[in-house]
């Protein structure tokens, strides 16, 4: 028994001798970090409102900045120095305050627009803000349609934070070869024809494993009916949902 207590006293001490080297080694680098991270801050113009402390190797970075995306850079530049352990990100957005509606239907127009030319009829992606904190819904086809309205959001001013619940679909040549009949189907229509001449294709596809959704506004509920018809005509489409606003209707 004896020998089983000693035996556990003496793992358990080298255990702790090592934590404590450990964190001695680190600690040992906190006035260099702290150096660096200083003098690379303050050749940033967007950073010179920005302090850092380091305590074990872990940096505390505090102040204020005027996007919301100078936040987020601000914290990645640190994560890239040598000997940093990890990054507390206290840093406020302190720019241009802008009404929660107004920022909104700042957002949204931009997301109905961004890509353009692109996968944008496949993506469906919305914005609600509150107090400066945006939170971003929707799918889109891939993660270079998510980076991108991210991107967006993350530079407009008056956005004090994002969350992000934005979904990419997964990869599926089955649901590609539906997106492609889909978009066919609706905009070869006679009546729906004309939503494509808004570079912005208001009726958008999103497909996920197999099943179809229509989102966007018409211009009136005969449009969103005939729509609906065509999206259920799609072959290899599982199900069809109806998503459509009509415009003037809640």
């Amino acid at each position: 028994m004896n020998n089983i207590l000693k035996t556990l006293a003496l793992s358990l001490g080298i255990s702790l001798l090592s934590v404590g080297l450990m964190a001695e080694t680190t600690a040992r680098y906190d006035q260099d970090i702290q150096t660096k991270i200083t003098q690379e801050l303050s050749q940033k113009k967007q950073f010179q409102n920005v302090q850092a402390s380091v305590e074990d190797g872990i940096v505390t970075l505090t102040g204020t900045v005027n996007l919301y995306q100078q936040e987020l850079d601000a914290a990645k530049k640190v994560r890239k120095t040598e000997h940093v352990q990890g990054v507390r990100n206290q840093i406020a957005v302190n720019g241009a305050s802008v009404a929660d509606t107004t920022l909104a239907a700042k957002l949204d127009r931009g997301l109905y627009y961004d890509r353009i030319g692109y996968d944008i009829q496949f993506n469906f992606v919305t914005a609600s803000v509150k107090d400066g904190v945006v939170t971003l819904n929707g799918t889109t086809r891939t993660d270079v349609g998510r980076d991108s309205a991210l991107g967006l959001v993350n530079t407009t001013p008056g956005v004090k934070d994002v969350i992000n619940n934005i979904m990419v679909a997964p990869t599926s040549f089955a649901d590609d070869a539906i997106r492609i009949r889909a978009m066919r189907a609706i905009y070869r229509d006679p009546v729906l024809g004309r939503y494509a001449i808004d570079p912005a294709k208001p009726i958008r596809i999103v497909v996920v494993n197999g099943k179809l959704q229509l989102y966007g506004v018409v211009d009136s509920t005969m449009d969103k009916n005939i729509a609906g018809i065509r999206a259920g005509s799609v072959f290899g489409a599982f199900s069809v949902q109806n998503n459509l606003e009509v415009a003037g209707k809640s």
